[in-house]
């Protein structure tokens, strides 16, 4: 057969509506009719069959048909992506039968009924002889032309399965970052309460012994470190320098408790002062150092907080010399707890926090994390 050729011879939504992309859909289709008209085209040329023009000009009207029926088919389809894959696996198959008998009808109008070329006039007899008859010939070229224009559904169906997959993905994405920044804020909260129970005792023990200078520079100081802390994102990450000014202010308020025992040592480079970290990661640290270490201490204690870069990962550590600093249950305590969940939490496992006594006396806790710099 010359012309009218068979095949044979050549988005469930995750957050509705959802379809497949526009442009993709169009260009399935164009893509598909392509296949078709230069498949044929190059096998008529092969062939050498003449009348190659005429029959050129046939072919292109019945691809552009062919064209605008899938592209009724595109919008059936496209208006039912919010059902189950099932049901849209169904109605293509069963919307693909009307348009096969359309679509041959005219393939076999363009080619056999309205003004034949000469060439296939011939052909027409021979295939009337063959099959008994146009209706027989309609229904061979229906059923051929069926498995083509199937094909084209099977393949938008399978590209909405896919968008529905994508946007499921991403919808688990988002709520992984949800939850983590749940988890992240809740973490920090914990911080909070924890400092106001102990500050207010501290400025409960002032009032009591008539100290009213320290009880408020106390208030002042605390009042700034709540207002810094309380206003910012729990889960945002802060500037290596202002997660260094909060310490400053937490340790200006702890001095007024021990201002003979207690000494800060501040080694951190200027380099890292715009590193990213985690809002209020070295409270809980420093807490317990002067819960366990300078509160323990009869003596003065150094506590000292460092930082430095080494292999694109920021180490930061926190570290006392008091000698009660040897006892183990330091470092079982919430405020190591929540610092190493909330790094898990941040860092999805690419940062440590270590602990243990220090050579001498005292204790260190090493915060080691990824280096992440601002802008």
């Amino acid at each position: 057969m010359t012309a009218a050729t068979s095949p044979t011879d050549t988005r469930e939504n995750a957050a509705p509506p959802l379809h497949v992309d526009r442009g993709v859909a169009i260009k399935s289709i164009l893509a598909l009719w392509a296949f078709y008209f230069v498949l044929n085209t190059a096998r008529m040329a092969i062939e050498t069959e003449p009348g190659q023009l005429e029959m050129m000009g046939l072919r292109s009207g019945v691809t552009l048909a062919g064209i605008a029926i899938t592209f009724v088919m595109y919008l059936i389809l496209r208006h039912l992506e919010a059902r189950s894959m099932r049901f849209m696996v169904t109605t293509a198959l069963l919307i693909s039968i009307p348009a096969t008998a359309i679509y041959a009808t005219i393939n076999y109008a363009a080619f056999y009924m309205v003004a034949p070329p000469d060439i296939l006039v011939q052909e027409i007899a021979q295939l009337h002889s063959e099959h008994g008859g146009a209706v027989s010939v309609l229904l061979d070229l229906a059923v051929s032309w069926y498995f083509f224009i199937v094909s084209w559904c099977v393949l938008y169906v399978a590209l909405s399965y896919a968008a529905r997959v994508g946007q499921a993905e991403r919808s688990a994405a988002a709520y992984r970052l949800q939850a983590q920044a749940a988890q992240l804020r809740a973490l920090r909260y914990q911080i909070n309460p924890h400092f106001l129970f102990n500050t207010l005792n501290a400025l409960s023990a002032l009032v009591l012994r008539q100290r009213t200078r320290e009880a408020e520079a106390m208030i002042t100081n605390l009042a700034t470190f709540f207002r810094s802390s309380l206003t910012g994102d729990p889960a945002a990450d802060v500037a290596l320098s202002d997660e260094i000014d909060m310490q400053r202010l937490y340790l200006e308020i702890e001095r007024v408790r021990f201002p003979e025992r207690l000494s800060v040592l501040m080694d951190v480079p200027e380099a890292l002062q715009n590193a990213r970290v985690p809002g209020m990661i070295l409270q809980p640290l420093v807490e317990n150092a002067i819960r366990h270490g300078v509160a323990r201490s009869s003596k003065p204690v150094t506590l000292a907080i460092r930082a430095w870069a080494e292999n694109g990962f920021i180490h930061l550590v926190v570290e006392d010399d008091a000698q009660s600093g040897g006892d183990i249950s330091r470092g079982v305590g919430v405020g190591l707890k929540n610092v190493s969940d909330r790094l898990a939490a941040r860092f999805d496992g690419a940062a440590r926090a270590v602990h243990g006594p220090r050579d001498g006396g005292g204790f260190r806790v090493s915060l080691v994390m990824p280096m992440l710099s601002d802008g």
